[in-house]
């Protein structure tokens, strides 16, 4: 899933629509049956998804926008100190709280949270309330600005990949020039070894990346997918979160993506081993067709 981030981010305020969620009556046309996350996988019939096996449903509604609030507690975040953030999630219809979701990769709610100089990475899950709020406390690492995506899916509309922008006070962080890097990384307890093809990635065009990783034992599903990817361009204005095209439990990981612009992007990798989850990155470049 692909966003960018642009004045306008959240402004969608299109009707609602609800998601059909059983076959439909046999004097209906003809549907197929559709992964919300992956909606490219197509089959007649109820059934799951074999890329990230959530469950098919009859058609999906178009996309539209719903709003992420973040509350922080204290207000200003400071490096190092205890922070309690709170996360509300607006319908854009009803302009009222959502308070039912979908459960995507095991969990009801994914948060990314990114440095501005690229640094820093995190993946973890805030806790539901049954008001419909998430609740997660954190320790920024550093002063400087920090990206945070917000990953969930409101019952009865599409997945939802959003972004908000936290300060933390203390000297900014200085923008990140990346430099390519495409060598072997070493994380817990593997390592991971990146080859692609084409070799020299292509803005807007598929660039399949193949991760072999040694050991190739022990290897495990990490929250229901053999992998998790998140890439960012080094501007941070580009963020894409994919699972695995191809995977079977081996020892070689299949993604398939395509970078929208030029330029090196930072492409964060999980992987599970024994009960350890390994996280390693690349600096991916992508050049301009020519």
């Amino acid at each position: 899933m692909l966003i960018r981030l642009l004045p306008a981010l959240f402004a969608g305020l299109l009707a609602f629509q609800e998601v059909p969620t059983t076959a439909p009556a046999a004097d209906d046309k003809p549907v197929e049956w559709v992964c919300p996350m992956d909606r490219d996988v197509h089959t007649k019939g109820p059934g799951k998804c074999p890329r990230c096996g959530m469950a098919l449903v009859a058609g999906i509604p178009d996309f539209v926008e719903f709003t992420t609030k973040i509350r922080t507690n204290p207000k200003m975040i400071r490096p190092g100190a205890p922070t309690a953030m709170t996360f509300e999630m607006i319908n854009p219809a009803t302009h009222k709280r959502v308070t039912e979701f979908e459960t995507v990769h095991e969990k009801l709610f994914h948060l990314f949270m990114v440095s501005q100089d690229l640094k820093f990475f995190a993946h973890e899950h805030p806790v539901f309330d049954k008001s419909g709020e998430f609740h997660f406390d954190w320790k920024f690492p550093q002063s400087g600005m920090y990206r945070v995506l917000t990953d969930y899916y409101p019952k009865g509309a599409t997945p939802q990949l959003a972004v908000n922008t936290l300060f933390v006070a203390g000297p900014p962080q200085t923008p990140v020039k990346l430099v390519a890097d495409l060598a072997p990384q070493k994380s817990a307890n593997l390592t991971a070894s990146l080859t692609m093809d084409p070799p020299e990635p292509v803005a807007g065009f598929k660039t399949m990346m193949f991760f072999d990783l040694n050991p190739g034992d022990g290897l495990e599903p990490y929250l229901g997918a053999w992998g998790h990817m998140l890439a960012a361009s080094e501007d941070l204005v580009d963020m894409i979160h994919n699972h695995p095209f191809l995977a079977d439990g081996s020892a070689r990981v299949q993604f398939n993506l395509i970078f929208p612009r030029p330029g090196v992007y930072r492409v964060w990798v999980q992987f599970q081993r024994k009960g350890v989850v390994n996280t390693v990155a690349f600096n991916v470049p992508v050049v301009e067709l020519k």
